[in-house]
């Protein structure tokens, strides 16, 4: 098993280490093709340095390095977004180097070549990986709560895992034991702690990959800091949220984002808000309250993208085939364009550019009744963009958005900021991310969704 997981960390480096000195020769020979700075041969091989070094880190920003796991179509959009981005910088270090607006052609050249390559590289790369590691054999160990709806998002992924064995942890931990051995990896969902814990180590012990869904305190101890008081090992978690130092550099990036965002996208605001005028005659925005951080309630701005009278029946999300959403609102949905409003909720300081999805009050209550810990999103403000966002969907459980905002509280860093807001983009390609609740449910609750040892 050892040498197997190393061939695959060897074919995963060869096949990004191929993408990444294509792209690296690439940029070479056009800058000494077109853009050859003669009188100082050092800055050169600078420029071509800090593209190197962009390109890298933008890809990896975007999971782009991630053959083993990621799909493929998500692979290609990680590539080609991160090969847009370097085009700009790259063409930014023309600009500098010559203090002159250079030909963009080349460029533009460059990006459309480097997109060919690495989208037909993955392709090959990921039908090779897939021949020789086929999905993994693996058994689910369930506790008391439902599994239909972690079944159907296991099911999804479908390239990486095959479910032979689902077992009760009511049948005993013998009966485990016994079982696991047969698989290659094992998924503990939602078990009592007491029985989790035992089949992890025995799991550790015996070199099983694992995987867990955390529990609530599961995750607010993985954001705890080491803490060396005595000769005992600790965690502290402060469970304060962000501190007055991250709040004020959070709150300064808001500000130059916000802004930059609303004077680039003004001529597609402009735009969208004539056609949803021109439609209906209705207003052009959707105002709504909602929470933001410490239960704050405000007002979120949103292009309108439902009927004037879509709420007439009381709040309720958006649904599957929603007949209350217009033809223009269906095109900015799945866009994303209709939060865009949201940057002036950012200048104002309602809102944060990431950080949780603010929900309406009348929502949160039904799922705080449901899930107690539900309130703990609302240590920081709530934001465009996040975890929840970039990893869920917007018909995400509550339960699951409380896991990932959660996450994010805990593990926050300026850098995971604009980690998150790269791979947003990654998301205006993925329609799925934009998908509504079923026809039956007014709320994202289902039966699964309660907290209790979770």
């Amino acid at each position: 098993m050892y040498r197997e997981e190393q061939r695959k960390r060897i074919l995963n480096l060869l096949s990004n280490f191929a993408i990444w000195l294509f792209e690296a020769l690439s940029f070479g020979l056009i800058w000494y093709r077109f853009y050859h700075y003669r009188y100082y041969k050092n800055a050169n091989l600078m420029v071509i340095g800090v593209y190197i070094l962009c390109v890298y880190f933008i890809t990896k920003s975007f999971n782009g390095y991630k053959i083993s796991y990621m799909r493929t179509l998500d692979l290609c959009i990680s590539h080609m977004l991160a090969i847009v981005f370097s085009s700009v910088l790259g063409y930014a270090f023309v600009t500098m180097v010559w203090r002159n607006f250079m030909g963009v052609k080349p460029i533009i050249a460059l990006a459309v070549a480097q997109i060919v390559f690495s989208t037909c590289w993955v392709w090959i790369v990921k039908h090779i990986y897939l021949k020789f590691y086929p999905p993994r054999r693996i058994i689910i160990i369930y506790g008391k709560y439902p599994l239909k709806d972690f079944l159907a998002k296991l099911n999804t992924r479908s390239d990486k895992y095959k479910i032979c064995e689902i077992l009760n942890y009511e049948k005993g931990f013998e009966k485990i034991c016994n079982d696991v051995l047969d698989f290659e990896g094992v998924f503990l969902y939602d078990l009592p702690t007491e029985s989790r814990n035992e089949i992890l180590k025995y799991c550790y012990k015996n070199s099983i990959r694992t995987y867990v869904v955390p529990k609530i305190t599961d995750i607010i101890m993985k954001g705890s800091d080491n803490f060396y008081l005595v000769d005992t090992p600790l965690f502290l978690s402060r469970n304060m949220g962000l501190n007055i130092d991250q709040r004020i550099i959070k709150r300064l990036s808001d500000i130059l984002f916000s802004t930059l965002g609303i004077i680039v996208l003004s001529p597609i605001m402009l735009i969208v808000a004539i056609l949803i005028k021109l439609y209906d005659g209705g207003s052009v925005f959707y105002r709504q309250e909602r929470l933001t951080r410490d239960g704050k309630v405000f007002t979120i701005f949103k292009f309108r993208s439902m009927q004037i009278d879509a709420e007439k029946d009381g709040a309720q999300l958006a649904k599957k085939n929603d007949d209350r959403v217009t033809p223009i609102g269906k095109v900015i949905r799945n866009l994303h364009i209709d939060e865009i409003p949201q940057l002036f909720n950012v200048f104002m300081g309602d809102m944060s550019i990431v950080g949780p999805r603010p929900e309406r009050p009348e929502i949160f209550e039904k799922y705080n009744k449901n899930i107690p810990e539900f309130p703990f999103r609302l240590k920081v403000k709530a934001g465009i963009t996040g975890y929840a966002q970039v990893y869920g969907k917007y018909n995400t459980t509550p339960i699951d958005k409380l896991r990932l905002d959660l996450t994010y509280i805990q593990e926050f860093s300026h850098w995971l900021d604009i980690k998150l807001m790269l791979l947003t983009f990654r998301i205006v390609f993925r329609k799925e991310t934009s998908e509504g609740v079923d026809s039956s449910q007014v709320t994202a609750l289902k039966d699964e969704d309660s907290c209790k040892d979770r």
